[in-house]
Order: C-alpha cells, then structure tokens, then sequence
C-alpha cells in the first residue's frame, strides 16, 4: 500500500539524504594537498623497529654468561672480581692484591664458551694493609704446607743419608776387591776412584728416589740441564786444571814412576819422586829442594827413570899421550877398575877410544854398579882416582902441555921422567849408598801423604847422584 507523501515533508526528507551523501563522501576522500592511496608506500618497504621478544632473549642470555662467569670467577677465589658479559665481550673490573689473581681472572674469563673477548679492567689494590695482609697469608701458608710435609721431608732426608752411607759402604767393599786382585793390586789410586764414582752414583740414585717422593722430578731436569751448561763452562775455565787431572790419573793408573825413585824430565827437571797429587808432580832435588811439575807437563815429555833398573853404568875418560901403548894402558885401568868395591863383574868394566888427535888419546871407561847396594857417585870417583894411580904408577904420560912442545922443538932436551914411586896403600872407600836425601824425602811424602796417589808399600831403589 502506497503512502503519498505531501509535499513540504518529501522537500526536508530530500535534502537530509543530500547532506548525508555529501558527508560521507568528503570522509571517503583524501586531505587536501596529500597524494592519494595509489602514491602511499607499501607496509612491506617500511623499516623494521626489531622484535621486542628478540632482544628481551638476548639480555637475558648476557645476563646468565654474566652470572655464571661470575661464579666461577668466585669459585676460583676471585669473588672481588666483577663481570659484565655484552654480546661475547667479557668486562672484568674489581681490585685484587696479586698481579696472579689479575691473569688468573682474564684465563678464566677467556675460558668460559661464549666468550669471544676479554676487557680485563682489573686493578692492583696498592694499600699497604692490604700488603702486609697478603704477605702474612703467603708466609702462613707456606709454613702449613712445610708441617704438612714434614714427615715425607723427614723420609726424604733419611733416604738421602742412607744412600750415602750405603754409597760408601759399596764403594770401600769395591775398592778393597779391587786392591786384593792381581789386576790393578799395586795402584791404590784406580780402588779410590771407583770407590768415590760408586759412592756418588748411590747418592745420586738416593736424591731421585726423595724427589720422586716429594714430587719434584721436574726439578730434576732442570737441575741436570743447569749442571750440564755449569759443566761446559767451567770445563773452558779451569782447562788447565781439569788437563792436570786427567794427567794425574793416567799417570796413576800407568805408574810410570814410584816413590823415592830418581827421575830427569823433559831433560831439564831431575829428583826423587816424593808425591803424586792429583794436579802436580813433587819432585826433591839433589840440593833439597823441592820441585813442582803439573802432571800435564809430566805426562807429555820424556821422562829418564833412572831407577827403572837397579844396575846402572858409570862412564869418565882419560887422556894419554900419543906415545902412549893404548893397549897397555886399558890393560892397567880395567884392572884397577875391577878392583873397586861396588863394581859389578857381570857385566864386567870396558873401554873404548873416544878420541885420537894431534893433541892426545882419549880413553872412556865404563862400569855397572848396583844401586841397591853402592852410590854411583862414590863408585865413580874411587874408579877414576884408581885409574890414574895406577897409570901413573906406571910412568904412563898425560897429552903434552904447550910448553912442552915448545922444548922439542927448539931443540931442548926434555927433562928426564922421573922414575914412578908406587903410591901407599890407601884405605878401603866409603861405597854405601847416598842417604843425603832421606830426610828431605820423608818430610816431603809425610807432606802429601793426604793426596799422595802413589803406592809407598813396594821396595824402591835408592838412586843416587849421577
């Protein structure tokens, strides 16, 4: 059913629908001066502020790394020592007393998974109570530790004097063996230094087993490696000592010489042997005095052991005139010369022409002499005062002087040789052997008889005096 309207009220229904359609129409557009919605950028150009949630996630991770580098930092005994922990950089910041604390906190830091970088900001406290407090805590606990470990330090020092008495007991137990044997029995010197080798080898055996014991074998390295560059060192510094040395066991162990037993070295040194030390040679003299040779010197020359053998030759010369029968005169001295007291017979005296000249003939002799029983010296003189008693008991003529040639040859005639008179029968001399020495060469041994490395119980052969 239609309804018809009149007419005034359709007129004010109209013009309310026009200003409803206007007013939401002008909503609809666009502000004046602004583009429309085809310019406006996408949503998906604009930039992105970050997820709330994200970041919260990474605070909390920093703040739990931060938390448990902290304890552990406080479990190491560094509980003074901050840490804040920012996207893999570790900040270390607080005040400790040791340069040590300060590293041990940066190792721990950079330990920690995570962790890319260490900011260590820690300081040293340079209070001086702090100090004095440290220094207390250190020296205490250090005297805790040497209570704690006095009872294995006290095994530690009873094994080291166990195995230098027991060195010692093996080493004299060694030597004596050594001594006793045929092998080496006559150089006391060679039993003495296996004696101390074995003796410092138990007591080194000893000194590893306490440090073993006391856990430090590491020190035993360094100790070794310490010796060996010491070793080189002073082995350039005292070569000349260390040369001597060696000399003085060679010479010990090859016993070239043995005391009281007369020597001439490198033709220029002669003595009795006194001493041998383990760095010279000592030597008495025929004046008394003594003579120190460094056992290298005495090592490398020649050396003349007069001693080596008991009988050793006398040789003089004569001269005659060379008018004179040589024969005849050899004759007469052999036999004065066999006539000696101290002249050995086997082998017998001879002679030979040690020259023949214008001027004369001259006649060497020689003789064996024992001198275990007679002195050279003695032996040789009474040898040469018989052989001219006797030549000139038999008119036998020395080489004529200048003057007497001078008489020939002017023409003059020479005076008569008056008739030789036997000489008196002279009393037996003294033959024994030169004790002169004696005295000087014990007071020299009874010297060195602390480093003596020399055997004084087998006979010796006096020597005497060339």
């Amino acid at each position: 059913m239609r309804t018809r309207l009149s007419g005034p009220l359709a007129a004010l229904l109209f013009t309310l629908a026009l200003g409803v359609g206007a007013a939401s129409a002008q909503d609809a557009a666009p502000p004046a001066g602004l583009p429309d919605a085809a310019g406006l950028p996408d949503a998906a150009g604009l930039p992105d502020a970050g997820d709330p949630l994200d970041t919260a996630e990474a605070v909390s991770a920093d703040l739990l790394e931060s938390r448990r580098l902290a304890q552990r930092l406080q479990d190491t005994g560094l509980a003074d020592v901050s840490v804040t922990v920012r996207d893999g950089v570790a900040e270390l910041q607080g005040v400790v007393l040791a340069p040590e604390d300060r590293e041990r906190a940066a190792q721990v830091a950079a330990q920690q998974p995570g962790i890319a970088r260490v900011d260590n900001r820690v300081v040293l406290s340079t209070r001086f109570t702090d100090r004095v407090a440290t220094a207390s805590e250190l020296a205490l606990d250090k005297v805790t530790r040497l209570l704690a470990a006095l009872p294995l330090l006290l095994v530690a020092i009873a094994v080291v004097a166990l195995a230098w008495w027991f060195g010692k007991w093996l080493g004299r137990r060694l030597g004596a063996r050594i001594a006793r044997r045929n092998w080496q029995s006559e150089n006391p010197f060679f039993a003495s230094l296996v004696q101390q080798l074995v003796q410092w080898l138990v007591l080194l055996g000893g000194v590893l087993v306490a440090l073993d014991l006391l856990g430090a074998t590491a020190l035993v390295g360094a100790v070794m490696g310490s010796a060996g560059v010491i070793g080189l060192a002073l082995g350039f510094a005292f070569k000349d000592i260390a040369e001597n040395y060696v000399a003085g066991v060679l010479l010990s162990i090859r016993r070239p010489f043995a005391p009281g037993e007369l020597l001439r070295i490198d033709n220029a040194h002669e003595g009795k042997v006194a001493a041998l030390t383990s760095r010279a040679t000592v030597l008495v003299t025929h004046d008394g005095n003594r003579l120190t040779l460094p056992n290298a010197l005495v090592f490398k020359s020649v050396v003349l052991n007069f001693s080596s053998n008991p009988k050793r030759r006398l040789e003089f010369t004569i001269p005659l005139d060379v008018e004179e029968s040589i024969r005849h005169v050899q004759e007469i001295a052999l036999d004065a010369i066999r006539a000696i007291d101290g002249v050995a017979s086997d082998p017998g005296p001879s002679w030979t022409v040690d020259a023949y000249d214008a001027g004369g003939i001259t006649l060497r002799f020689f003789a064996w002499v024992d001198q275990r029983q007679c002195d050279l010296g003695k032996v040789r003189s009474e040898a040469i005062h018989a052989v001219r008693t006797g030549l000139a008991d038999a008119g036998v003529r020395t080489p004529r002087n200048i003057q007497y040639t001078t008489e020939l040859v002017d023409g003059a005639a020479p005076a008569p040789h008056p008739h030789p008179h036997p000489h008196p029968r002279e009393a037996a001399a003294d033959m024994s052997v030169n004790r002169d020495l004696d005295a000087h060469l014990v007071a020299e041994q009874r010297a060195h008889a602390s480093e003596d490395l020399l055997p004084e119980d087998e006979p010796v052969v006096e020597p005497s005096p060339r």
